[in-house]
């Protein structure tokens, strides 16, 4: 009796622990893909958008120019950059004052705007530059169009990627909790003959085995979900510049994403088990 019970406990055990790593594995392609749009997010937000002005241009213009794209739905900051700190700042980064040899300042004043990440795209920068070299005081529009370019690109390159390897690891997932459980199940084969042959209904004889499993497909995304987290909050104590729990909806969404898995995988997969068995012979359990 106690031997049956250690090969049951150890069939649960097994069962749990197969569900918790193919969940976490699951989660962590998750969180990689939500926090791949995170950096590249911090990157796009770093792209600086350098509107030149003439030395001719009036100063309330240029107040009117700040203060309109500082109220633009689009902009992060908008900072205005003096011909004069320009210079300073060019100064302090080639090591020498390059207005004594040339006895006056060339640089021009500036604004240099960062637009909020979801709104910088080349199609959206190309425009906008195109509209503001247009005014008389502006003199050019400046901004690192082939970075953005390229950035733009590889991130939908590598977003695809996770995608594909997240699709192919939730198929994995559903494979290997199926056979985990089938396995379970199969244990317990006699046990449902038996019930069949006194009479039970199929329904009756599957509803202990769908609850059973349930109860073990929760435990095991529970754990995963624990894993996951102290996994987050050890990247977020080792890179705080990537702000990983910000936002902490996106971790509870991919938390609940895996729960929401482990008990529907169980519940069908134990149930297309258990009609398995259901529809054999007696003759073929043996």
């Amino acid at each position: 009796m106690n031997y049956q019970k250690r090969r049951l406990l150890s069939t649960y055990f097994s069962v749990v622990i197969s569900i918790s790593l193919v969940l976490f594995l699951v989660g962590v392609l998750g969180l990689l893909l939500l926090n791949s749009k995170k950096v590249a997010d911090h990157f796009k937000e770093q792209i600086a958008f350098t509107i030149y002005i003439n030395d001719s241009a009036k100063p309330i213009e240029i107040k009117q120019l700040q203060k309109s794209l500082a109220l633009r739905k689009e902009t992060k900051s908008a900072q205005f950059i003096s011909k004069e700190a320009a210079a300073e700042s060019h100064a302090n980064a080639i090591g020498e004052d390059f207005m004594e040899f040339l006895g006056y300042n060339p640089l021009l004043s500036s604004i240099d705007v960062y637009f909020i990440s979801d709104y910088v795209s080349p199609a959206f920068l190309a425009q906008l530059k195109e509209d503001f070299e247009q005014q008389a005081y502006i003199n050019e529009v400046f901004y690192d169009r082939p970075l953005l370019e390229i950035l733009d690109e590889n991130i939908k390159k590598i977003t695809q990627g996770i995608m594909a390897l997240s699709a192919l690891f939730i198929v994995i997932a559903i494979l290997l909790i199926n056979s985990s459980i089938r396995l379970s199940v199969y244990s317990k084969r006699m046990i449902i003959k038996t019930m069949q042959l006194v009479g039970a209904t199929k329904r009756f004889i599957r509803r202990p085995f769908i609850w059973k499993h349930l109860q073990l497909g929760i435990l095991g995304a529970f754990l995963a979900c624990g894993a996951l987290g102290y996994m987050l909050y050890e990247l977020n104590l080792r890179f705080p510049e990537l702000n990983l729990l910000g936002k902490p909806e996106e971790a509870g969404l991919i938390f609940a994403a895996v729960i929401a898995m482990g008990i529907l995988i169980t519940a069908i997969s134990t149930f297309f088990a258990t009609q398995r068995f259901l529809n054999l012979t007696t003759d073929a359990v043996n």
